[in-house]
């Protein structure tokens, strides 16, 4: 069977999905990866999965109720917004708040909307805000939570039908272990069924009934997960390991900061160079001294470039190849 492509408007995505819910046997969908970090991949997901993600999540929720889309409609938690309002027997809210009880953003749309104090006052009158795409500082959260707001922390992706471990716990029926050198392996019934037309990164992906992530982790003795951050975000600068999150989260804690990033470039004299992407008023000189008053000194960023706005995929995230080609022309 043809896989179903999720394409359009948000009212055509809703159209498509209500009819995909509704068909006897449909074919999987068709969801394109964010491509963050590379070629987009299209994911192939069918309605057993979807389901099982939106029954753990309700689950786990404590309620079911209707969905604001505030995320793009035809990346998976968008998809996933639609399909739990329709699925709990409400239409989303496409535009604007409305009566809506629960959302999903990433971390950029709530630092944005809790500087709104409409957005935020609506916010916090949700039962329940979803959190995903990316790390959250725990400045952000504790932002969140002054305001009133109930954020739950998400992790997932594309394969694992999105969000399948909330605040560091796997949903209901979902699996996590470690592989070689902490990678974080996901199993359940959430997971995909393949990447469309590509074999060979299926083989590489589902391993064993399991979906090997690209992320390092660890796990609690209470199985709480923590995520470190994509295996591909730790480079070697001058010898030492330097885990690109943990510097870029440390520079959005400074007070003249009010976001960044940091990715590593190839380098002649360090192997890696390490560079922050700065949104705010601070130097190279301030950003190393206040990066290296919480860790190694060796993880201090060797360049600064100070931007507007960090650059954004259509779904929110933070477009990380943009930044390594700029890093990369930057002299």
């Amino acid at each position: 069977m043809t896989p179903v492509d999720v394409a359009g408007t948000p009212a055509a995505v809703v159209a498509t999905l209500r009819d995909w819910l509704d068909a006897q046997a449909p074919p999987p969908l068709v969801v394109e990866t964010s491509g963050s970090t590379g070629a987009p991949k299209r994911v192939l997901l069918p309605r057993s999965s979807v389901l099982a993600s939106v029954d753990a999540t309700a689950r786990r929720l404590g309620s079911v109720g209707r969905w604001a889309l505030v995320l793009p409609p035809t990346y998976v938690a968008g998809i996933q917004v639609v399909v739990r309002s329709l699925v709990a027997g409400h239409e989303p809210v496409l535009d604007g708040w409305g009566d809506a009880t629960h959302t999903s953003l990433v971390p950029t749309q709530l630092h944005r909307m809790l500087d709104d104090p409409g957005d935020a006052r609506r916010l916090a009158a949700m039962e329940a805000v979803l959190l995903g795409g990316g790390p959250i500082d725990p400045t952000l959260r504790a932002r969140a939570e002054e305001a009133g707001v109930r954020v739950v922390a998400t992790y997932g992706s594309a394969e694992t039908c999105g969000g399948c471990v909330y605040d560091g716990y796997a949903l209901d029926g979902v699996a996590l272990a470690l592989g070689s050198g902490g990678r974080i392996r996901i199993g359940g019934p959430t997971l995909f069924a393949g990447y469309d037309g590509d074999p060979g990164a299926t083989a590489e992906a589902l391993v064993d009934g399991w979906f090997v992530t690209s992320d390092a982790g660890r796990l609690d003795e209470d199985g709480r997960l923590h995520v470190i951050g994509r295996v591909d975000d730790v480079v070697v600068s001058g010898g030492v390991n330097v885990p690109t999150p943990a510097v870029a989260a440390r520079l959005r804690e400074h007070p003249d900061v009010s976001d960044a990033a940091v990715v590593g470039t190839p380098d002649e004299e360090w192997g890696h160079r390490v560079v922050a992407f700065v949104v705010g008023r601070l130097d190279l000189a301030g950003a190393r001294d206040w990066v290296a008053a919480a860790h190694p000194r060796a993880w201090a960023p060797r360049e600064l470039i100070g931007v507007e706005a960090l650059p954004l995929l259509a779904n929110g995230k933070v477009d990380r190849l943009a930044l390594q080609r700029r890093a990369g022309e930057a002299p």
